[in-house]
C-alpha cells in the first residue's frame, strides 16, 4: 500500500459519486452532498450540519464557509425534495454488483438483517422519540428507534433501507406531525410491519436478492412477519423466545389437536408432550445432539458455538403450522447462554449452513457501531422525518464508500479494518491532519497491535478450551 493508492482512494469519491448526483437534483443540492459524505467521513468529533458545512463548504470564488453556506446545507438535509428512497435504491444496484458477487466465497450466500438501532434525544420535538427500548443502551430511555435491513456478503456489509419507527403516541399528535413534516399517509406500523414493507420494496428494485433472511426475536416472535417472508418465498432463520412452542410431531398425524395454550393447560407438560417450549426440548437433549462450529475467528480468538438442530413443526396464530428447522445455539462458558431460532428451510439443509447464518447478526452490530463511531450516524441534530431519512441514506452511502475502499485496499493489507481504511481516506481529503505516510505508518502500528494482540488471546482460548476438536477451529 502506497500514498499514491492512498490519494486514488480519496480521489474516487468525487468520480463515485457521479453515480448519485443525479438523483439529488440541482447542482446545487448534487455539491452539498459531496460536502455531507466528506463531513460524514471526517475526523471531526460532532458530524452535525454546522461544523460539516464550516469545514468543507465553499462560498463565492473558493471563500470560507459562512452563515450562508451553514443555512444551505441545513436545508439541503431538511427541506430538499430529494428522496432518501432512491439513494437507498442506488446502493442497492451498487452492492448487488460490487458485494453479492463475493457470496460464493462462503456456503449461505447473501443474508439479510433486519434489525433496530436506538438514538438517545433529550428533548420531546424530534420526530419519533419517546420513551422506548434502546437496544445499544440495553434499557428504556428517551430516543428514535430506526428499522433497517442490511446487506452481508464476505465482501462487505451495506445498509440497504431504512425506517424510521413512529410510535403510537404520535400517530393522532397532529401538531407534533405537522411541526416535524410527517407525511399524511403515514400511519401506525408496527415494527415488523416496517421489516416487511423494507423486504418488499427492495425485492421489488430487482437487483438484490437474499438466501437468508435473519433477526432477533421481536420479529422471530411475529407470526404476521413470518406469513409475510414466506408470501414472499423467502428462506429466513429468526430468533424465537425461549418459551416459543414447537410440535415435535407432525400435528397431522395427531387426533383431536387442540391450539396452543388450551391444550397445554389440559395436558401440562410432560416429556411425551408433542406441543413443548424450545427450551424444554433443548433440555431434554443429549450430549451428542451437540455439535461445535467455528463461525468466525475473533479478536479475541476462535467464535466457536455448540448447535443442535432438531426437526418440528410450527405453532403459529394458536394452531399448527409447517415443519421447520428449531436451531440451538450454546456458548461454551460455565455457565452456558442459548439462544433459539425456527427457520422454514428444507428438510436437506446442512445443520452447518444454519448455524452459519447466526453468525451474521454480528456483522450488522459491527456495521452499526461503525456508523455511530466513525461516520456520524447519531450525530444529527434535525428533527423532521425527511431530515431523518436524508441523513440515515447518506450515511448509508459514506459507509457503502468506505466499505468498497477496504475491499480494495486489502487486497494488499488483508487485516485491514474499516476504521484504518477511513483513516487513511482521511489523510488524503483536503485539510487533513494527517499526510497520508503519517497515516500509513499509523496504520501499520494498529495492525501489528492487532496481530499481537490476537495471537495472545487465541492461544488463552485455545488453553482454556482444549476439548473442542483442532478441525473445528479450521
Amino acid at each position: 500500500m502506497t500514498r499514491d493508492e492512498v490519494r486514488a482512494a480519496a480521489k474516487r469519491l468525487t468520480a463515485w459519486h457521479q453515480r448519485f448526483a443525479c438523483l439529488f437534483g440541482r447542482r446545487e443540492a448534487q455539491e452539498h452532498s459531496l460536502v455531507y459524505l466528506k463531513g460524514l467521513m471526517s475526523d471531526q468529533q460532532w458530524k452535525s450540519v454546522e461544523p460539516i458545512a464550516l469545514r468543507f463548504a465553499r462560498g463565492r470564488n473558493g471563500a470560507a464557509a459562512a452563515q450562508k453556506e451553514v443555512v444551505a446545507l441545513q436545508g439541503f438535509i431538511t427541506a430538499s425534495p430529494w428522496l432518501a428512497f432512491d439513494v437507498f435504491r442506488e446502493i442497492q444496484a451498487v452492492f448487488a454488483e460490487e458485494l453479492m458477487p463475493t457470496a460464493t466465497q462462503w456456503s449461505i450466500g447473501t443474508v439479510g438483517v433486519i434489525d433496530e438501532s436506538g438514538f438517545v434525544k433529550a428533548g420531546t420535538q424530534s420526530v419519533g422519540v419517546a420513551p422506548q427500548w434502546c437496544g445499544r443502551l440495553g434499557k428504556t430511555q428517551n430516543c428514535q428507534v430506526g428499522v433497517f435491513l442490511t446487506g452481508v456478503t464476505p465482501g462487505g456489509t451495506a445498509m440497504l433501507g431504512a425506517r424510521l419507527f413512529l410510535p403510537e403516541r404520535w400517530i393522532g399528535d397532529r401538531k407534533r406531525r405537522r411541526k416535524t413534516r410527517v407525511p399524511t399517509g403515514v400511519s401506525f406500523q408496527t415494527k415488523p410491519q416496517i421489516a416487511a414493507d423494507l423486504m418488499r420494496q427492495t425485492l421489488a428494485g430487482g437487483k438484490v436478492h437474499f438466501d437468508w433472511i435473519i433477526a432477533d426475536a421481536l420479529y422471530g416472535d411475529s407470526g404476521d412477519f413470518l406469513d409475510a417472508l414466506e408470501a414472499m418465498q423467502q428462506r429466513y432463520l429468526l430468533e424465537v423466545r425461549c418459551t416459543t412452542l414447537v410440535w415435535t410431531v407432525d400435528p397431522a398425524e395427531l387426533p383431536n389437536v387442540i391450539p396452543g395454550s388450551q391444550r397445554r393447560q389440559q395436558r401440562g407438560a410432560s416429556e411425551d408432550h408433542p406441543l413443548r417450549s424450545v427450551q424444554e426440548i433443548a433440555a431434554t437433549l443429549a450430549p451428542h445432539d451437540w455439535r461445535p462450529l467455528k463461525l468466525r475467528e475473533g479478536t479475541k480468538g476462535p467464535l466457536v458455538f455448540e448447535f443442535a438442530v432438531v426437526r418440528g413443526w410450527a405453532m403459529r396464530h394458536n394452531r399448527p403450522g409447517s415443519p421447520i428447522w428449531l436451531v440451538i445455539r450454546r456458548s461454551l462458558d460455565k455457565a452456558p447462554q442459548m439462544w433459539y431460532y425456527v427457520s422454514n428451510a428444507s428438510g436437506e439443509t446442512a445443520w452447518q449452513e444454519l448455524a452459519m447464518v447466526t453468525g451474521t447478526r454480528c456483522r450488522v452490530e459491527e456495521c452499526f457501531e461503525d456508523g455511530k463511531t466513525h461516520l456520524g450516524m447519531a450525530d444529527y441534530e434535525t428533527r423532521s422525518w425527511n431530515s431523518w431519512h436524508h441523513h440515515m441514506s447518506l450515511v448509508a452511502l459514506a459507509h457503502l464508500y468506505v466499505t468498497l475502499t477496504k475491499r480494495d485496499l486489502k487486497r494488499d493489507v488483508p487485516d485491514l479494518t474499516l476504521d484504518m481504511a477511513l483513516q487513511l481516506l482521511r489523510s488524503a481529503f483536503a485539510r487533513s491532519e494527517l499526510s497520508e505516510q503519517e497515516a500509513i505508518d499509523l496504520i501499520d502500528y494498529h495492525r501489528q497491535r492487532n496481530r499481537t494482540a490476537h495471537d495472545s488471546h487465541r492461544k488463552t482460548w485455545l488453553r482454556k478450551h482444549k476439548r473442542i476438536k483442532p478441525e473445528v477451529l479450521l
